[in-house]
């Protein structure tokens, strides 16, 4: 079976943001390879000049990012980031439960465009919650 790997942006048990990765099987119809159907809200185009910078931050609701052109530096508290660039995709899914409240020192991420190269992107909210 064929499957894909997305990283996925995530906060278990309300803890500290780490990256982790989500594979979906892809079913083959004549040989085009295509995941089961995923809901999904709206989406939004994004832009961003070279130097944007956002502090730390958990994402709203999940939210699938799929970079068009320039790089996206996602940071985690732990010192770790990865670059995302042109062709890359990931989903944003660190957001805070019911009952806990953002504290400055455990939770999000910050982001960061790198390069010369303004960011565009599409935001596609998987989810509202």
């Amino acid at each position: 079976m064929n499957t894909i790997t997305v990283p996925v942006l995530h906060n278990p048990n309300g803890g500290p943001s780490i990256f982790t990765d989500e594979t979906y099987s892809l079913e083959d119809y004549n040989g085009l390879f295509i995941s089961s159907r995923i809901e999904a809200q709206n989406f939004r185009h994004r832009m961003s000049q070279p130097g944007y910078f956002s502090t730390w931050h958990v994402a709203g609701d999940p939210t699938l990012i799929i970079i068009r052109s320039g790089i996206l530096r996602v940071s985690l508290r732990d010192g770790s980031d990865q670059d995302f660039k042109a062709g890359d995709l990931f989903i944003a899914r660190d957001y805070l439960k019911e009952g806990f409240s953002f504290d400055e020192k455990i939770h999000g991420h910050t982001a960061a465009v790198i390069g010369d190269i303004p960011l565009q992107a599409v935001h596609i909210k998987l989810e509202k919650r």
